[in-house]
């Protein structure tokens, strides 16, 4: 219970006693023992009130110490976006900066780590909470490591988690890409939006799923995985998974990429193909409208299954709004009236951000967990 208080402090999703009653569905009483624990352990501190409509005054909770701040990276194939995240999804100094993936993580994070360096020193690096990576891969949370990376050669099971830690002296947050965004685009949504899916498409494409307020990872950490659902449309075009007719070989960036170049258009990444999209060229508009369309086949499927209360779009091709569009009309085509009747659907608001904000959230989540196990003395993976 008070690992959950401290999230949604530190999300800026309640910042009242009542308000974390009412999202943790626990008895006021019980709020309250918790909430006068923290403020005794100095990890919560009151600060002022604020009057509701009609009612008395509350007293307003914030995490304490909350000046602190965490450095953040989101790494994609040859460059990483970086930036300063606070506690409630406050973002800045953001900028992109080279990072080679292929060249492996001994290789590539040196530099990385001086860049995130230079941003600590910037903000005051006493008040640096903790470092946090997006990652275009799968990632095993217990070991902190990348496992089975298709897009990140030399990377499966290096331990970069604990490299950061090492490197930085404070906790350290690693998760996949479409995690990330899901837990970024979460933190700054109304409150009351406590069910959604995150897809990421890009290159490739990915799912993160929000479940009660909360990132939920299945049963072995691969909730979300819809890229490799397979799709009548596809036949047997070979997948980097080892199947055949997965989404991800008629949906993504880089199917998009190949079905363009098949048509005898000149592309060679999936930025060519929005590049051509965003002027309005045919085939190009064609081929994502079509890509929209699968995507959002297979997303009705979820959206029947888990009634969410919004999906949201980031990636490059939610850029597109052929591609929005499909998606969107697809949902509505595929699922029932009631399960679409007051679903958002509609791009990421933090757009690119998503994935840096996410990623700086976990960080942080993840020093709170250690400084209320150091009072404490629960364990926290």
């Amino acid at each position: 219970m008070a690992e959950r208080v401290l999230e949604l402090l530190a999300s800026g999703q309640a910042s009242t006693r009542t308000e974390l009653s009412a999202l943790l569905a626990a008895a006021p009483s019980t709020i309250s023992f918790t909430v006068s624990q923290l403020l005794a352990l100095g990890l919560v501190a009151e600060d002022g009130t604020v009057t509701a409509t009609g009612g008395r005054p509350r007293k307003m909770l914030r995490l304490g110490g909350s000046e602190g701040f965490a450095v953040a990276a989101e790494l994609g194939g040859k460059h990483a976006r970086v930036g300063v995240v606070l506690p409630g999804g406050g973002l800045s100094d953001v900028s992109t900066v080279p990072f080679a993936t292929d060249e492996g993580p001994e290789s590539a994070l040196p530099g990385l780590a001086r860049t995130l360096d230079s941003l600590a020193e910037q903000h005051g690096r006493v008040l640096l909470k903790g470092v946090g990576l997006s990652l275009p891969g799968p990632v095993d949370l217990m070991s902190g490591v990348v496992t089975l990376p298709s897009r990140m050669p030399g990377w499966n099971r290096f331990p970069v988690r604990a490299w950061l830690e090492d490197r930085f002296g404070v906790p350290a947050a690693i998760e996949n890409d479409a995690n990330c965004m899901a837990v970024g685009e979460h933190t700054v949504q109304p409150p009351d939006r406590r069910q959604s899916i995150m897809v990421k498409t890009g290159t490739a494409i990915g799912a993160g799923v929000i479940a009660d307020g909360r990132l939920y990872r299945g049963g072995s950490g691969a909730a979300g995985e819809i890229t490799h659902v397979r799709v009548e449309a596809a036949h047997d075009i070979p997948c980097s998974c080892g199947n055949t007719g997965c989404l991800e070989t008629v949906a993504s960036g880089a199917a998009l990429v190949r079905i363009l170049r098949e048509r005898g258009l000149e592309v060679a990444s999936t930025e060519d193909v929005v590049r051509l999209a965003s002027d309005a060229d045919p085939e190009a508009t064609r081929a994502v409208r079509q890509a929209g369309r699968y995507l959002g086949m297979v997303l009705a499927a979820n959206v029947n299954f888990f009634n969410p209360d919004a999906v949201y779009l980031g990636g490059i091709l939610s850029t597109l709004e052929p591609f929005v569009a499909a998606v969107r009309s697809q949902l509505y085509e595929g699922c029932h009236p009631l399960v679409t009747e007051h679903l958002v659907i509609e791009r990421a608001s933090l757009g690119a951000d998503a994935g840096l904000v996410g990623a700086g959230q976990f960080a942080l989540h993840r020093a709170l967990a250690e400084a209320l196990h150091a009072v404490t003395g629960n364990h926290h993976p």
